[in-house]
């Protein structure tokens, strides 16, 4: 089996080794490997990809929007959120899927079970590509609470263009967010502050929290950000970043294989790889 990684920049990039144990546990032989490919020149050298036999890829920044004009079919989740970040390859014909969302709420789900009840609040630290795919898959989870405070409210108007499914979907400033975080029983933070190397960042001061809430980061470089620390010290439950980054992992790849992979255990492999990063 031949897999890939497409993005730029790319070298850093935990998703060779993360895949490659996952074809290791599928008992699948095969390869991950980058290739990192220019903006200016992007449709000339995805046709290049289409002649190396991958049997599916993953997609990263800045390309997730971008792919989907060469692919010859998109999920309808996907569709929604507007980005792609796996594409599987059969018989010739490409089909795009985002993995981040379910990713996303299928390891926060497993690490508190508890929140599933649809009436929780939730505020979305970020508009992004990342925030786009979690919004969307907690909209269509039924979560019906979503407030999402952004330093440009315009991005986030973008982002929740369409959506008629929940009954609150607020806009606040960072600012106000900080002014009512104890309004929330689950807080994810979708940006880049706090990642390796301005790890003393933080996107919000959390002193008003309260104890019991859930505060997750995406990032995963440190293990551990400022946020999360502040969160832990004030009683929060915390939810890592790569804990998401091996679901959304896991999916890609059963959407690839059809196999079904013990993701705890990874999680742990993962878990003691990054301490050792």
């Amino acid at each position: 089996m031949k897999l890939g990684l497409i993005g730029n920049p790319i070298k850093h990039s935990l998703s060779p080794w993360i895949h490659n144990q996952l074809l290791q546990q599928a008992n699948i032989s095969g390869e991950y490997n980058l290739y990192e490919l220019e903006p200016g020149s992007f449709t000339e050298q995805v046709e290049l990809l289409r002649k190396e036999g991958l049997n599916g890829f993953n997609v990263t920044v800045p390309f997730k929007q971008k792919i989907m004009m060469e692919l010859d079919d998109v999920d309808t989740q996907a569709e929604l959120i507007g980005a792609v970040n796996t594409v599987k390859v059969e018989n010739g014909q490409w089909t795009g899927f985002n993995t981040d969302g379910k990713g996303f709420l299928n390891s926060l789900k497993v690490k508190y079970p508890d929140i599933s009840s649809s009436d929780i609040n939730i505020l979305i630290l970020g508009a992004g590509g990342a925030a786009k795919g979690i919004f969307y898959t907690l909209v269509h989870a039924g979560f019906e609470n979503i407030d999402i405070a952004n330093r440009t409210s315009a991005r986030v108007k973008e982002m929740t263009k369409g959506n008629d499914k929940t009954k609150r979907s607020g806009i606040l400033s960072l600012a106000e967010a900080e002014n009512h975080v104890a309004d929330y029983d689950l807080i994810i933070q979708t940006t880049t502050v706090g990642m390796k190397p301005h790890t003393e960042q933080q996107i919000i001061s959390l002193e008003n929290i309260r104890e019991g809430t859930i505060v997750s980061d995406i990032v995963y470089q440190p293990l551990m950000t400022a946020f999360l620390k502040e969160a832990s010290e004030k009683g929060a439950r915390i939810h890592q970043g790569h804990e998401m980054l091996l679901y959304q992992a896991v999916y890609a790849f059963e959407i690839w294989t059809g196999a079904s992979l013990d993701e705890q255990g990874l999680l742990e492999t993962l878990e003691a790889h990054l301490k050792g990063a």
